[in-house]
């Protein structure tokens, strides 16, 4: 009877592998398009500084990113068992955020030009307030995405039983933070790879490296309007999705836009993004000329 036992045990531990592995396999082909805009947003996010304090910086992000999905995972089944119907607003509201970051983004460098004539210029950062402040902002987007990420994992095994879904989301995190940081600090350690193998007595390996010096710089400009461009389109659409009827006028469109129906979502999700971004930053930019009044009555106001 004990070794029945033991068997039975060990074949219902196999069990219940399986089906996490099944669900995590589904899970992980609806975050993949999430998946490649966290790694050009990250890829973006820590660019810029220091070479010797790259993979230091993609470290301490991914050390904050593990923080976030300690808090992601145990919250989103709370929120799911007890109050599913808060999931969406939630989102909805890091959602507004992604927008309004990349929106700010693109305001910032379309005004840079203008900044001669600005009235209170920026003071300078030193090179750590700099990379500190580039660690919150990826941790603060990477907080964002991978609520993203978590719920619509958690969307795909809904029904399954909580130790499941536990799993489920467990590995999903696990997944997310070694692939997405992993490729991160590979993409910014290119031009490395490069100089490295220009020092190589082979003429091949020369000319590679060549090749990824050249290419490198062009890359990193590449993800970076990537990442602004995935600033919107994940945020526009988390809007879009919790919009009554926007989902449904997208879908309608993509039905009758023939060979360039797979356009359509992309670009819709891209304008959803922009229009939420630009009242967002209106609306900041209003409390904060309101808050930075000193003196003014309300009448004033």
């Amino acid at each position: 009877m004990p070794a029945a036992s033991l068997l039975a045990l060990i074949d219902n531990i196999a069990g219940v592998l399986d089906d996490v592995a099944t669900m995590t396999k589904v899970a992980t082909k609806k975050t993949a398009g999430a998946l490649g805009d966290d790694l050009a947003l990250n890829a973006e996010q820590v660019s810029g500084v220091d070479p010797d304090r790259e993979l230091p910086l993609v470290w301490a992000v991914a050390k904050g990113s593990v923080k976030n999905k300690a808090i992601l995972v145990p919250a989103a089944l709370a929120l799911s068992a007890l109050a599913p119907w808060s999931v969406t607003p939630v989102l909805m509201l890091g959602g507004t955020f992604l927008c309004y970051e990349g929106f700010e983004k693109v305001a910032h460098k379309v005004l840079h030009k203008k900044a001669a004539v600005a009235p209170e210029p920026a003071p300078a950062l030193t090179a750590e307030e700099l990379e500190q402040a580039k660690i919150r902002g990826a941790i603060r987007t990477d907080f964002v995405l991978s609520a993203e990420i978590i719920v619509i994992a958690l969307g795909t095994v809904a029904t399954a039983p909580l130790g499941h879904r536990l799993l489920v989301l467990c590995a999903i995190a696990a997944i997310m933070t070694v692939g997405v940081y992993g490729l991160v600090a590979g993409i910014v350690k290119l031009d490395d790879l490069g100089l490295a193998l220009r020092r190589r007595s082979s003429a091949a390996a020369r000319a590679v490296g060549g090749a990824i010096l050249r290419a490198a710089p062009t890359m990193m400009k590449t993800l970076s309007v990537a990442g602004t461009l995935a600033m919107f389109m994940v945020g526009g659409s988390i809007v879009g999705h919790g919009v009554p009827g926007v989902h449904g006028y997208v879908t309608s469109l993509e039905k009758s836009a023939g060979p360039a129906a797979f356009a359509v979502s992309p670009l819709a999700d891209v304008l959803v993004g922009l229009l939420v971004g630009a009242l967002a930053l209106l609306v900041v930019s209003a409390v904060a000329r309101l808050v930075k009044r000193p003196g003014a009555t309300a009448g004033e106001r």
